[in-house]
């Protein structure tokens, strides 16, 4: 299946998911009874979300130790990391900053005659683990193999690094292994492309799913929220395809966005940035960045650079405020967008990340956590567009460094079959 009828399908997958999700949902009214048929749905796309999940470990794993293998030497490991950390805390910054701007500017909080959640009232998520301590602590990895079983991608990175770096230090005595890792790589990439063949059926699962169990209805009662985030994320769509244009020419930023629109739509599609990553990979050394560039940088973003959930951090928390009639100082402000640059680097490996973050932040500014009840139920349709961003954000990101390094090769033979790049299981 070509690129560009997948991302089709995806489309069309998504469109009927609506369709389905909304007939479930007025047929059968019943909440518990919606859950219940939600459930089965969601079965679809929870086994290819699983899918996805069995790839991601081996395939970090094989394509990061190739990558830094071919680096050569830990002067140029040391560069390019620290070239990609500098870019992920001013591409954060930006991100939180924006989101600041333009909550203050829209107000989507100011006047919602929403009936307001009871301030006693409990979310169940543990922020405990988004303390500094915590964080460091989670960092390392006490087992390899348990940070694999676990899919905990930051600290897959670590172990990767250090088991890199020494594979490229044994020099002609490594080169037998380096090779069989990189078979191992080739082959987690032809079965990306086999798993990729379920996406449009488990995109039509997930959005019919969400839409049996929440109704249309959520749609209309949080779309000014709704809408104003996704303007939102629509100027930092801008923000960042601008910073591809002054990179790369109109062309070449052309030229990406082709490229990358497929992982963009199934990670939007499915709210799961996970899911487009083995995607990303391949087109984006079809752009031209080099394997070592791509296999190091992506999982390190998967981590410390994701715009679409930074920018939300502080839409959302100052929409709860405003909710609440709870002003809040612009000194207060700029603290908060500073904490949210500690905390929100924690997200890795927390399941609703986003929200975890967002209810630690709360409590700081003496704000009630329940008021994250006001967005939980539409969270899943802000995680698609958050998902989306930070598939965008990190190709940018990859190939700004791999510009940087002057290791951005001549993609210009490639135009006239951007149209038609094939996916790994061709």
């Amino acid at each position: 299946m070509t690129g560009s009828r997948l991302t089709t399908m995806i489309f069309v997958g998504m469109l009927l998911g609506i369709a389905v999700g909304y007939a479930c949902s007025i047929t059968w009214p019943d909440p518990q009874t919606a859950k219940e048929i939600a459930g089965y749905i969601a079965l679809i796309s929870d086994v290819f979300l699983r899918l996805i999940k069995m790839i991601i470990a081996p395939l970090v794993f094989s394509t990061l130790v190739v990558g830094i293998a071919h680096l050569g030497d830990t002067a140029a490991v040391g560069r390019v990391g620290g070239k990609a950390l500098l870019w992920f805390v001013g591409a954060s910054f930006c991100s939180l900053m924006l989101g600041l701007v333009l909550v203050n500017l829209m107000q989507p909080g100011v006047n919602l005659n929403l009936p307001l959640p009871d301030v006693g009232a409990g979310t169940g998520l543990k922020t405990a683990s988004l303390s500094l301590k915590e964080f460091v602590t989670h960092l390392v990895p006490k087992s390899a193999v348990e940070a694999m079983a676990n899919n905990e991608i930051l600290q897959i990175v670590v172990f990767s690094i250090f088991f890199g770096v020494a594979l490229a230090a044994l020099g002609e005595k490594g080169h037998f292994l380096a090779k069989g890792i990189e078979g191992v790589a080739d082959v987690m990439l032809k079965v990306t492309g086999y798993v990729m063949l379920f996406a449009p059926v488990a995109v039509f699962a997930a959005i019919a799913a969400t839409i049996t169990t929440q109704g249309i209805g959520v749609l209309i009662t949080y779309g000014k929220f709704l809408i104003e985030f996704y303007i939102g994320l629509a100027v930092l769509w801008a923000l960042l395809m601008g910073v591809g244009f002054l990179m790369l020419g109109g062309g070449g930023i052309m030229r990406l966005i082709n490229l990358i629109k497929e992982p963009f739509v199934l990670a939007f599609s499915t709210a799961s940035s996970e899911a487009a990553y083995p995607k990303m990979l391949t087109n984006l050394e079809q752009f031209g960045v080099p394997n070592r560039i791509t296999s190091f940088v992506l999982p390190m973003g998967y981590s410390f650079n994701l715009d679409g959930s930074m920018m939300y951090c502080t839409f959302a928390v100052m929409f709860i405020a405003q909710a609440y009639n709870i002003p809040l100082t612009w000194g207060q402000q700029l603290t908060m967008l500073f904490l949210l640059m500690v905390t929100s680097k924690g997200m890795a490996g927390v399941p609703r990340a986003s929200l975890v973050v967002i209810s630690a932040t709360l409590t700081q500014f003496n704000i009630p956590e329940a008021g994250l009840l006001l967005i939980i139920g539409i969270d899943q349709f802000l995680d698609m567009g958050r998902s989306a961003t930070n598939v965008l954000g990190n190709s940018v990101a990859t190939v700004a460094v791999a510009k940087w390094e002057g290791q951005l090769t001549a993609t210009d033979q490639r135009l006239d079959h951007v149209g038609t790049v094939v996916s790994p299981a061709e």
